[in-house]
């Protein structure tokens, strides 16, 4: 069984390598080929690793040591357990659809043969993220897909604004994980290891020692490894105010929009803090914070879609809001209903965003909604598979979305910790926003008549089966994905993964009150969330199907709240202004005063200037007249025998 582990990150990684440094010698079909298999062999794997760990078998255990400092150990090892396995299985799935899809995507480009290659590479590096069992191999798996993800969002390195994208997301998480890395660093410190299990089992001892970050105020030393750990998380999940980064990186191709949105680099943290759960469960305090943060995204996030027109912003702003809902249930000590959430909506929002891949694609890259309209009867299967993923992200009862979405509310609403009524309150609002801004999405763009030119109109068709499959098969997971619930949330699938303190006991009074996947939907029926979410959708039928005149005059009477809405809040402003704008001061500061006048005025030309001045002195003496030598050498000795005789 430890070959199959070994198997899992490594069949992508050859994939990478071969599509990578061989792609032009084997040609653009044997690329696609190579790496499809091999990410294939990977979820192979990873589904008979899952059917193992079902059984009980679960392995911990170290794979090669690459530094030995004193008595610690850096190691890659491996840890598969319930919530690895489960990662596994969503990662390398949603990775082969991505796989395949691209084939259909990006026929054309030029760069076929690099893409495969960066997203198998994608892929490896997740790999390695989801299955270490320390925090060194954690890290390397952290860096590596922010690395992989820099060379995605700016493949196309001729656009200016996916080289600013690209070097946003990158500078962006790099404040995440300096506040990540200093967590580690502490975690080092403290437990002398970086062994997860190590670690985990001397957390308590720690729970009393304090540490003075300003002096005079002192803080609980778990409190702030949690906070810095999480702090990473905020980068990785793109959690407010760290957010500013995923909606540009729409400027890589679709195919890595769905990867790294749906399923693999922004569900990283959500997955980090999940595995730290026994170290984040000895500090209400980091709880309330992850709270609070995940609150505000959900609902701030979620309200900047309603306004947007570009499809695959409207997606990205939902993938922001999604990823506040999973904050919130950490926050609440509701993990394993935010692994599920994490679960369920890498499928939808993955056919979601294939979705609009494939509209993109039928109107010649064309992404604007308000000049799309009509396509249902050009694109039945895009339709109707986006169709499902919006009733999933609406919460529609019966589909995947509404059942990992409920556990969340209510785990929210039981919860007991500080900051909990306000994200309650901010998940509730945002079911009604999130079914709005998504029916929005689907009337503006298959409803209606068609607002493209001509030209585009008489062209549509639907996309070849490359992009339509992928859509088909994530949206069967779409749909009952979310049934497993049972035994994922309120089972003890997690019972060994993930550690919850008797004090948050929000998951196990839903345990209680849990009748079944069929009373869990005719219980929605009589709830908030429910009658919210169909607010939501007759909302958008009403504004964007039937009175499709109304949204320019609410947009004209509302124009300072649609402003500060199309502006983002003016958060990416402030940070050019102030982060950028202040940077670029100190610099020009720095230049003018240190370099220009100290450096240069001050050292070198005042070097340049005391030698000039000594020289000029010296060359009086230098005349060529020996009588001037002879009074130079009398002087010189008068002066030795006055110091010597001193």
């Amino acid at each position: 069984m430890q070959s199959l582990y070994l198997l899992v990150p490594l069949a992508p990684l050859l994939g990478a390598i071969i599509a990578g440094l061989l792609g032009r010698y084997i040609g653009r079909v044997w690329s696609h080929r190579i790496t499809i298999a091999l990410v294939s062999v990977s979820l192979l794997a990873s589904v008979i690793i899952f059917l193992d760990v079902l059984k009980g078998n679960v392995f911990n255990g170290t794979v090669y040591t690459w530094l030995v400092s004193g008595d610690t150990r850096f190691e890659v090892g491996f840890l598969i357990d319930q919530l690895s396995a489960l990662m596994m299985i969503v990662v390398s799935l949603v990775s082969l659809m991505v796989h395949v899809y691209t084939i259909g995507y990006m026929y054309d480009d030029p760069g076929y043969q690099r893409f495969f290659s960066y997203i198998s590479l994608f892929t490896f590096s997740m790999m390695m993220l989801v299955m270490s069992n320390n925090f060194l191999q954690l890290f390397f798996g952290w860096e590596a897909v922010g690395l992989v993800s820099y060379l995605l969002i700016g493949f196309w390195y001729t656009r200016p604004t996916a080289i600013y994208a690209n070097m946003k997301a990158f500078l962006v998480n790099r404040v995440g994980d300096f506040g990540f890395l200093l967590g580690i660093a502490l975690i080092l410190f403290h437990f002398e290891s970086l062994d997860y299990r190590f670690v985990f089992e001397q957390a308590s001892d720690i729970t009393d020692k304090k540490i003075e970050l300003i002096p005079g105020f002192e803080w609980l030393v778990i409190t702030v490894i949690c906070i810095l750990l999480f702090i990473g998380a905020m980068g990785k999940s793109a959690q407010f105010p760290l957010h500013v980064w995923l909606p540009d990186s729409m400027e890589g191709p679709t195919p890595i929009s769905a990867l790294i949105h749906a399923a693999t680099m922004v569900t990283a943290g959500i997955f980090m803090v999940a595995r730290m759960s026994p170290l984040f469960e000895l500090s209400d305090t980091a709880l309330s914070v992850i709270l609070v943060i995940g609150g505000i995204t959900t609902l701030f996030m979620a309200l900047i879609a309603v306004v947007q027109t570009d499809i695959k912003r409207v997606v990205a702003y939902s993938t922001l809001s999604q990823l506040g809902y999973m904050t919130v249930a950490l926050g609440a000590s509701a993990y394993s209903a935010a692994v599920f959430h994490l679960m369920t909506h890498a499928f939808f929002k993955a056919v979601l965003f294939l979705g609009a891949g494939s509209v993109i694609i039928a109107m010649h890259h064309e992404q604007n909604m308000q000049k799309m309209g009509g396509l249902k009867q050009y694109m039945p299967i895009t339709y109707w598979t986006m169709f499902i993923a919006a009733l999933a992200s609406s919460g529609v009862p019966g589909f995947s979305g509404f059942f990992s979405k409920d556990a969340i509310i209510e785990a929210v609403h039981f919860a007991n910790i500080p900051g909990a009524e306000f994200a309650y309150f901010c998940v509730l609002t945002t079911v009604f926003v999130t079914a709005l801004y998504t029916f929005r999405l689907i009337f503006m763009t298959f409803h209606g008549q068609p607002r493209m030119d001509s030209h585009t109109k008489e062209h549509l068709h639907e996309s070849p089966w490359v992009v339509t499959l992928p859509l088909v098969v994530l949206a069967i997971p779409t749909v009952i994905s979310g049934w497993f619930i049972g035994s994922i949330v309120f089972g003890d699938y997690f019972a060994n993964a993930i550690y919850i303190a008797s004090a948050h006991d929000a998951i196990e009074k839903l345990r209680v009150e849990f009748t079944g996947i069929g009373g869990m939907v005719i219980h929605a029926l009589s709830t908030a969330p429910f009658w919210l979410s169909v607010a939501g959708i007759f909302t958008a039928w009403f504004l964007y199907s039937a009175r499709t005149e109304l949204p320019g005059k609410i947009k004209y009477a509302l124009y300072p709240l649609y402003q500060l809405l199309d502006r983002k809040y003016y958060i990416d402003e402030l940070y050019s202004w102030l982060f950028a704008g202040g940077t670029r001061a100190l610099g020009s500061t720095l230049w003018k005063y240190g370099d220009i006048k100290l450096i240069d005025g001050f050292f070198v030309n005042g070097t340049a200037r005391i030698v000039a001045f000594a020289a000029s002195m010296v060359r009086r003496f230098q005349t060529g007249y020996i009588y001037h030598y002879a009074f130079t050498m009398i002087v010189g000795i008068f002066v030795i025998l006055t110091l010597w005789l001193k």
